[in-house]
């Protein structure tokens, strides 16, 4: 009698995930090597965070957010939502590798029935939201991802350092000429 070993094949959202976490880690390391360490202490206006700040946020997103996606709840009243200031850019860079590594064995793991199980939010006993784990780590740690990084970029305008190129030309660098 033959054995017959049924090898699961990785979910198609999953290598998609995983493909995108990649590229994207690599152009997110592009801008946040742009940093000034001599400016990690700087704010556009009062309100803001720093720029260290930012850029330590942005860093920490794949690793914090896809280990808060291993968990079926998060309780958001227990949340520290201020990130700390990094000693300098090195620790930056030093905390996108070791999260973008976190988030790919995280994502690299998951099979189907995980990725379409519920993930929520509380706060205070109350949900303020529930979705996929797909959708969680699409919206919430990817696009959040995004969405930092292209605030960081105007920070960096703002510094009048140069933006480098993210999905095609800034007005710095032309990735096609």
């Amino acid at each position: 009698m033959t054995s017959m070993v049924k090898v699961q094949e990785e979910p198609k959202a999953v290598k998609a995930m995983l493909s995108e976490l990649q590229r994207e880690a690599i152009t997110t390391r592009r801008v946040l090597e742009r940093v000034p360490a001599d400016k990690l202490a700087w704010k556009p206006q009062p309100k803001s965070m720093t720029l260290g700040q930012l850029a330590n946020h942005i860093a920490m997103i794949p690793g914090n957010l896809s280990k808060l996606a291993q968990a079926d709840e998060f309780d958001a009243a227990s949340a520290n939502f201020n990130p700390p200031m990094p000693q300098d850019v090195h620790e930056v860079l030093a905390t996108l590798d070791a999260g973008v590594k976190a988030a790919q064995e995280y994502v690299g793991g998951l099979t189907e029935s995980a990725l379409d199980g519920t993930w929520r939010m509380i706060a205070g006993g109350k949900e303020i939201l529930a979705m996929s784990r797909l959708e969680f780590l699409r919206a919430i740690m990817l696009n959040h991802w995004y969405h930092h990084r292209g605030q960081l970029s105007v920070y960096l305008r703002l510094l009048d350092v140069p933006v480098p190129s993210i999905y095609g030309p800034s007005a710095d660098e032309n990735p096609f000429g």
